[in-house]
């Protein structure tokens, strides 16, 4: 029997391609439905790679739990608005070729007397079946979202809904212990005896989690739309450079001090500045004395914002475990080379050329080269005059998991050198207040370092020569093959001074005899 193809050939720290496996292929188009209680949102992931591209990504603020504790029952007028979110819905998931949905309704419909007729009612007009998910499975979904976007992480997911809220402990790669409290909104805000009964009733219901869930974890991940509009008007009270809520940190000190922002300043205008809409403000306060008394209670060390939550759990459920193990943001990468640049497969080439300069950096730094090797032709097709800044913008704003906010700002930095010597006077540069001078000079380094490689080889830059790295003697040393010395040429040469120049290196060429 034949080996398959590409049995024994080595990848290196890539991996064997997955994105064309079968089994990858089969998420391509992913649609999912998520019946939440202040929202409904359709998804359509486009989920081959690793990370989730989202398609299409409609939502609408419907307020399903509001008064839930007085009535009993689901918000009039929010059923109203939700059933007419689903059929169409319904109808856009059946254009795009992903109906049925893969449907979740969570605590609204779950806690509502009138929640099976409400799905009975959706299934009559649709062809969508609702899943109603309890509390643990409600929280084992949006942990499974984080893990989608951090693999590694470790502590403890907590999702806020609008009529409940989630804890889930994460690490090494899987769901632990997970429980659900009644901490959403829309059931605080029907608490009778005002402020004081409030903060009260917080206090004893998350003194309850703790006791369950375990103080001082490292740290906590916060999933739900009232967290990432509090963590919104935290960049802003912050003038925090780079406003991408994914993988955004906080402090417990920068929540306590954003906390009190909110409590002392008008909500309209606090709302202005960071663009959340009114509907969603609205709950903005008590979500964040939750936050407070969460911060408080369980003492985390960092507090970290995810974008990912259930819709991506949910998509993470249907991923094959060979893709799950996968680094999310090198797949990703390596999607967008074999889509978009020129010469897909070379940067895997361009990598193992450039390696000796980056043969002692830590494991973080050369999965950050590995990604911008990947990365550094994507974008080929922008203008000649702004194709510096489409590759920064690229990478600090697009959609990564598995890449901090210092991650996102170096690759940005290193791909803006690949096209661009000089970074003064460009727009980007409040960005690079989040990296430290050595970070901006190795990223520098990186960006000079692709932009000779690229331009020196036409085919593998193994063939045409190699490059020599002494960091000691500060010496970087190209050996040109002697089949390539009419490759070398001038331009050649004066970008492999500019990559010493960054290295702070004298240069020593050598023509193979």
């Amino acid at each position: 029997m034949s080996p398959a193809p590409d049995a024994h050939h080595d990848w290196g720290p890539f991996g064997r391609p997955l994105f064309d496996d079968p089994s990858a292929q089969a998420l391509k188009r992913v649609g999912v439905l998520d019946v939440g209680s202040n929202s409904v949102r359709m998804v359509v992931f486009d989920g081959a790679a690793r990370s989730p591209a989202y398609f299409y990504n409609e939502k609408l603020l419907c307020g399903l739990g509001a008064g839930l504790n007085d009535t009993g029952r689901l918000n009039p007028e929010g059923r109203r608005r939700a059933l007419a979110a689903i059929r169409r819905f319904d109808i856009l998931a059946d254009s795009m070729g992903v109906s049925p949905l893969s449907a979740v309704a969570t605590a609204a419909v779950r806690d509502a007397e009138d929640g099976p007729e409400f799905r009975a009612e959706v299934e009559r007009e649709t062809n969508i079946k609702l899943w109603v998910i309890d509390g643990a499975e409600e929280a084992r979904l949006s942990a499974q979202g984080v893990l989608l976007g951090w693999p590694g992480a470790d502590g403890l997911v907590c999702d806020i809904g609008g009529s409940s809220m989630e804890l889930a402990q994460v690490g090494d790669g899987r769901v632990g212990p997970r429980v659900t409290s009644p901490l959403g909104p829309f059931k605080l805000r029907d608490i009778k005896g005002g402020k004081k009964a409030i903060n009260a009733h917080i206090r004893e219901v998350m003194a309850g989690l703790c006791e369950e869930m375990g103080r001082k974890p490292r740290r906590i991940y916060l999933v739900g739309g009232s967290w990432r509009a509090i963590a919104r008007l935290d960049m802003e009270r912050r003038g925090y450079p780079l406003k991408v809520l994914h993988e955004y940190a906080m402090s417990p000190k920068d929540v306590r001090d954003t906390v009190n922002w909110i409590a002392d300043n008008d909500l309209e205008e606090i709302r202005q500045l960071s663009g959340t809409s009114a509907e969603r403000m609205a709950l903005v306060p008590l979500a964040s004395r939750v936050l407070r008394e969460l911060v408080r209670q369980f003492a985390p060390k960092e507090i970290y914002v995810s974008s990912y939550g259930i819709r991506e759990g949910l998509l993470y459920e249907q991923m094959p475990e060979k893709l799950r193990r996968r680094d999310p943001l090198i797949e990703a990468a390596r999607f967008a080379e074999a889509k978009d640049a020129r010469r897909p497969g070379f940067g895997k080439q361009l990598y193992e050329f450039l390696l000796p300069i980056f043969r002692n950096a830590g494991a973080e730094k050369k999965r950050l080269v590995r990604a911008a090797c990947l990365l550094h032709d994507v974008s080929w097709r922008a203008h000649p005059d702004y194709r510096h800044e489409v590759c920064f913008d690229n990478a600090t704003r697009a959609n990564l998991g598995g890449l901090d906010h210092r991650g996102r700002v170096f690759l940005g930095l290193a791909l803006l050198h690949r096209y661009k010597n000089s970074r003064s006077g460009t727009r980007l540069e409040p960005l690079l207040e989040l990296l430290d001078d050595d970070e901006i000079q190795q990223a520098e380094a990186l960006g000079k370092a692709m932009r000779f490689g690229a331009m020196f080889s036409v085919d593998d830059p193994d063939r045409m020569g190699r490059l020599e790295w002494f960091p000691k003697k500060r010496i970087l040393r190209m050996i040109v093959d002697r089949t390539s010395r009419d490759l070398f040429g001038e331009v050649a040469e004066t970008r492999l001074r500019a990559l010493a120049g960054s290295l702070k290196a004298e240069v020593e060429v050598k023509f193979a005899k």
